[in-house]
């Protein structure tokens, strides 16, 4: 069986114009096995157990066991695995630790500080190095959030660098920002190195993906990670991501539009070529170095992933893409729409959030600040505003209008009135009520005067 990593290098020989013999015994496998793998009738990365071994049933406990406590003995693991039922012997214990990688990593146990570090030596056209650089406080009008996506690719032997601002760091936009980095570098080396990105690898283990083993063999180059926390196996492309941190994002304006910030970062990595550098003894530059390096031809087009972004439509029938608007049908204002390119293709599609496909547009240049508008959404938009349109006279709002019958009929409600009758705006304090009736109690009668008063 051949994994993923040799399946990809089977392939990258052969572009190379290697025999499948001389393959299989670099691979040191069968010419048959080659060939298949090669031809496409097997899959790298699958194997069919003919039977199940002793350990698999308790290869959770391990891994349960060992993740709680990394430092725990095999010892002490296999006499809890033998009374829950392992018939298996020590060593085949240890051999699966290490097969399944069930122990975590410790760093402070496996510290690098005060280590000797080696010098690599890398061949002209062997490696280029890959990392993506989260660049913060981005200027607000670029609406990418609180980091710009930065693209870093350095060749290994001279030093030469190119990065590309990316929307995003998932796998189609790593995609095309690779096939514009590879263009600018002037082709493609052997190898491509890479930490443990989640769109490359697997990170747990470092094993390359199947969706990014496409894109190598497209490109025909070898996919190698890096082991965890070794970026001094790629310092030539961090040391890139210094320059580059220092010499362009720090000094960026906040009023700089994309196109701007990548045109000044490209004016910078061509100007560093002329960095001076001694070989062998020998005085000469990055440029000179690059020459030398005789890369392979990128392909005629990038690998065909699918770019899928968000966007929210205008009151214009729009949406915006890469310094461009598109129109869309009408009645779409202010909804979320997904607008799908697939690289290397010269038209995009614009998608509803439910999946239907509203337009379709032939992509324009990034940049070129060009409106592309259907004609049948320029009729039916202009339908639609004409349809809404009145010719009526505006109200107006400083006229005297007192409450209406009704209004005065449901107040009469609340109030707890009849509605209608005679009593129907009648209203009966019962307190005022009260002291009248107690007043006609001791009403004043016509009697004769006192005697007093008649003497």
């Amino acid at each position: 069986m051949l994994s993923w990593e040799e399946d990809v290098q089977a392939h990258a020989l052969r572009q190379q114009g290697w025999s499948i013999s001389a393959i299989a015994r670099h691979l040191g496998v069968d010419r048959k096995t080659v060939r298949a793998y090669l031809s496409g009738e097997r899959e790298p990365g699958r194997r069919q157990r003919t039977q199940p071994t002793l350990i698999d049933p308790f290869l959770e406990y391990c891994r349960v066991r060992l993740a709680d406590d990394p430092h725990l003995w095999a010892s002490t693991l296999f006499d809890e695995l033998a009374e829950l039922g392992f018939t298996g012997s020590y060593p085949s214990l240890t051999a699966a630790i290490r097969a399944h990688k069930l122990r975590p990593h410790c760093e402070p146990c496996q510290v690098s500080r005060g280590r000797d570090v080696a010098i690599i030596a890398h061949p002209p056209g062997e490696e280029t190095q890959w990392d993506w650089l989260e660049l913060p406080d981005p200027p607000a009008a670029w609406g990418v959030g609180g980091h710009a996506h930065l693209l870093v690719g350095a060749l290994a032997h001279s030093g030469r660098w190119r990065g590309v601002l990316a929307d995003a760091e998932d796998f189609p936009h790593l995609i095309e920002a690779m096939d514009a980095v590879v263009r600018r570098l002037g082709g493609v080396t052997e190898v491509w190195r890479f930490d443990r990105m989640a769109t490359v690898c697997f990170p747990s283990s470092g094993r390359i993906t199947p969706a990014f083993a496409q894109a190598a063999k497209h490109y025909g180059v070898r996919s190698v990670t890096c082991p965890p926390r070794r970026g001094n196996r790629k310092g030539v492309v961090e040391k890139a991501n210094h320059s580059a941190a220092q010499r362009w994002w720090r000094t960026l304006s906040d009023d700089a539009t994309i196109a701007e910030a990548q045109a000044g970062l490209d004016q910078l990595a061509t100007a560093m070529d002329g960095r001076r550098r001694v070989r062998d003894g020998q005085r000469t530059t990055v440029e000179m170095l690059a020459a030398a390096e005789h890369l392979h031809p990128a392909p005629l087009i990038a690998f065909p992933a699918e770019l899928d972004v968000t966007r929210v439509v205008t009151a214009q029938a729009l949406i915006s893409f890469r310094g461009n608007q598109y129109s869309v049908p009408p009645g779409l204002g202010g909804s979320q729409v997904q607008v799908r390119h697939r690289l290397g293709a010269d038209e995009l599609r614009i998608v509803t959030a439910r999946g239907a496909v509203v337009a379709a547009h032939r992509r324009a240049p990034d940049g070129a600040g060009r409106v592309i508008r259907d004609d049948g959404h320029v009729v039916a938009l202009e339908r639609a505003a004409l349809g809404a349109f009145s010719t009526s006279k505006p109200c107006a709002h400083k006229t005297r209008r007192p409450p209406s019958a009704a209004a005065l009929a449901e107040a009469a409600r609340l109030r707890g009135l009849p509605a209608t009758g005679p009593a129907a705006h009648v209203v009966i304090d019962l307190p005022a009520y009260a002291a009248t009736a107690a007043r006609l109690d001791t009403a004043p009668t016509y009697e004769s005067k006192p005697e007093s008063e008649e003497d």
